[in-house]
Parts: structure tokens; C-alpha cells; sequence
């Protein structure tokens, strides 16, 4: 206690004699940036100025000091570890190219289509998509969609949907537009995210059970985007297939569902 107080007394005159200085004393700020992280990155891009790391801290703070080579090291470490990770959980989907064979709408439901989609199994899929308010029936007829297949079965207003098609839509909701694989791109084919060499390294996909029990769509969907390009992307990873990138018409930095 007795240092303490000796402390403190040299505190205080230390800062008494400053405050007679005419010399007015400046502290550097120095503002070190950080890139956006969440418990699984976001990759999107974020009005609010300020954001969360991993280490509870801002986004961006002020220091005295230069950071050491050591934090900037971890740091990337960590965030190539979390990409990796939701990379690896977006492995378990089992996206496919497909083709709409027919589609009509719904008996029961006026916001909902139903289409008969080829993702390249003996017999098209039945698919429930509320599209109506959006695309045009006649847009759909014979059209090359990405289709989320391994989701489990729902029954839609009668109709037992067996997947999803996949769409960008922008924030408010008001513009929605289906993603597609080039003209090329055949149908069945499963889609990967990542480089073109990286095809043949996908995982196998997890089952609708394991899918909807450890919530890996609820965990990749908010993390999946498109690009000022509108090329579907996972963070960095673009959405592709062996003919190439998958994409949306015209909307850039939107929402994928």
C-alpha cells in the first residue's frame, strides 16, 4: 500500500510539471484495421462502422505501438481457419445443376410454383418455389437452375416439394432472381465451391437427416453471396461447375436462399 502511494506522488508531480510545459504534448494515433470476423465469416459487406473480432475487440482501435508480427500471424491463421471451416460445412450440401422440365402453378398456394426439375435421376424432381410474384411462368419453362437437393422432403400446401431452387434477391427483399450454371453445364451435376482442380476433392454430401440435425444449410446460407459480377460465392470460393462459375442476372452483392 505504501508503494502505491509513493507511486501515486510521483505521478502527480510528474503531471504537475507537464502541465507547465509550453510545449503542448501530442500522442499518435494509429488505427489498425481489421477484417470483418464471426464465430463463421459473414463475407458481406457491412454498413454498421463498427464490428466484432473473434477477441471481443472493434473492428479498428487506437494503439501507441506498432502491432507485432506475431498478432498479425495469429490473426490470419485464425481467419484461414474459419474460412476453411465453413468451406468444409458447405461440403455437406448436395447442390446440383438442373433442368425445369414443367412448370405450373400452384393449385393451392397463389405465391407458389411447381416444377418438375432434371437434376439427373431416373425421374425429375417436384419442387415447391415461391416465385410467383417475381418471374414470369414462361420464364421458367426449360430453364437451367441450381437446385439445393438434399434438403428433406416438405409437404407444400398438398405437394411434397423435394428440394429447392436456389435465387439472389437483394436486401429488401423486392428483386429475386434464380441462380444458373452456363449454358453448358449438364444436368446432375453436383456443384463445388472453390477452385476448378478442386472438383474431384468434394466430400460426400450429408444425408437430408444429418443435413437438417446439425442445421448446415441454417449455417452456410447467410454467408453466400454474389460478387459485383453477380457470380455466386462463398467468401472468396465461387460457386462453379465444370463449365464454368454460377451466377445470377444482374444482382451484385445480393443475398443467396
Amino acid at each position: 500500500m505504501a508503494n502505491a502511494l509513493k507511486g501515486g506522488n510521483v505521478i502527480l508531480s510528474i503531471s504537475s510539471l507537464l502541465k507547465t510545459s509550453t510545449t503542448p504534448t501530442h500522442r499518435s494515433l494509429l488505427s489498425i484495421p481489421t477484417r470483418f470476423h464471426s464465430k463463421f465469416p459473414s463475407f458481406s459487406i457491412s454498413s454498421s462502422p463498427i464490428t466484432k473480432t473473434p477477441c471481443g475487440f472493434p473492428s479498428f482501435c487506437t494503439s501507441t505501438q506498432e502491432p507485432t508480427p506475431t498478432t498479425v500471424v495469429v490473426a490470419a491463421e485464425n481467419e484461414n481457419s474459419s474460412t476453411n471451416s465453413i468451406k468444409d460445412t458447405a461440403g455437406l450440401l448436395d447442390i446440383r445443376v438442373g433442368m425445369i422440365v414443367k412448370a405450373w402453378k400452384h393449385h393451392e398456394a397463389d405465391s407458389l410454383y411447381v416444377e418438375e426439375v432434371d437434376i439427373g435421376e431416373p425421374e425429375p424432381r417436384i419442387i415447391c418455389s415461391g416465385l410467383v410474384n417475381y418471374i414470369p411462368l414462361q420464364h421458367l419453362q426449360g430453364k437451367k437452375v441450381i437446385v439445393l437437393s438434399n434438403l428433406k422432403p416438405r409437404n407444400m400446401r398438398g405437394v411434397k416439394s423435394s428440394g429447392m431452387l436456389m435465387a439472389a434477391s437483394d436486401a429488401k427483399h423486392e428483386n429475386v432472381e434464380l441462380l444458373f450454371p452456363p449454358e453448358e453445364a449438364i444436368p446432375g451435376e453436383r456443384i463445388w465451391f472453390g477452385s476448378e482442380d478442386e472438383k474431384d476433392n468434394q466430400p460426400d454430401a450429408a444425408t437430408p437427416n444429418q443435413l437438417q440435425k446439425k442445421k448446415v444449410w441454417e449455417l452456410v446460407q447467410p454467408h453466400l453471396k454474389t460478387d459485383t459480377s453477380c457470380v455466386a460465392i462463398l467468401g472468396e470460393h465461387v460457386m462453379r461447375t465444370s463449365a464454368g462459375p454460377v451466377a445470377c442476372q444482374s444482382l451484385q452483392n445480393a443475398n443467396i436462399s
